[in-house]
C-alpha cells in the first residue's frame, strides 16, 4: 500500500501521462472540409447535404409574386467523381438534379421525368459566405421561364 503522501504525486504523473498524446491539429488543417472555403475553392463535397432554395419572379412593372421555395438534398454522384446528384422538392413537384462546382460557379440539371432536362441552375457562390450561399438564375425548358435564385446550405448533418 502506499503512503498517502505519494498518492497526489503518482495521480498528478498518470494525469500528465493521460493529456501527452491528445491532439488537436485537426482543427487548424487546411485540408480539413469543416474549413471555411473561398468561393473559388469550394468542392462538389461542400455541395453536398441539404439546401433551402428561394426563388423570386422578376418581373419589371408588375407586382411581386410570392416567392417560390424549395428543398434540394445533394450527395456524391455515383457515376461522376467531381459531381453530385440529388433530389428537389418544390411544392408538390420532384426533382432529379446533378451538377458540380468549378471555380466558384455553380452549374446543376433539374430533371422532372429523370431523362430530359427540365431545368438549370447556374450560380456563383457568395465570397464570404463559406460555401454556405449562392446566388444565381433558375432556367426553366418549357415555357422558358428564367428566375433569380438564393440558395443557402442548411445545418446539421448532412
Amino acid at each position: 500500500m502506499l503512503q498517502p503522501s505519494i498518492r497526489p504525486t503518482i495521480a498528478f504523473i498518470l494525469i500528465a501521462i493521460s493529456a501527452c498524446p491528445t491532439s488537436v491539429i485537426g482543427q487548424n488543417d487546411p485540408k480539413s472540409t469543416a474549413a471555411c472555403p473561398a468561393a473559388a475553392d469550394m468542392t462538389h463535397q461542400h455541395l453536398q447535404g441539404r439546401w433551402h432554395a428561394t426563388l423570386q419572379p422578376a418581373t419589371p412593372g408588375v407586382v411581386p409574386q410570392p416567392a417560390t421555395t424549395a428543398v434540394l438534398q445533394l450527395g456524391p454522384h455515383p457515376e461522376l467523381a467531381e459531381s453530385v446528384r440529388g433530389t428537389l422538392q418544390r411544392g408538390e413537384t420532384r426533382a432529379q438534379l446533378s451538377g458540380d462546382v468549378d471555380a466558384g460557379e455553380l452549374t446543376l440539371e433539374e430533371s422532372i421525368n429523370g431523362t430530359n432536362i427540365s431545368a438549370t441552375w447556374t450560380g456563383q457562390v457568395v465570397d464570404g459566405s463559406c460555401g454556405k450561399e449562392i446566388h444565381g438564375t433558375w432556367t426553366n425548358a418549357h415555357p422558358t421561364t428564367t428566375l433569380p435564385f438564393i440558395l443557402r446550405k442548411q445545418a446539421g448533418w448532412q
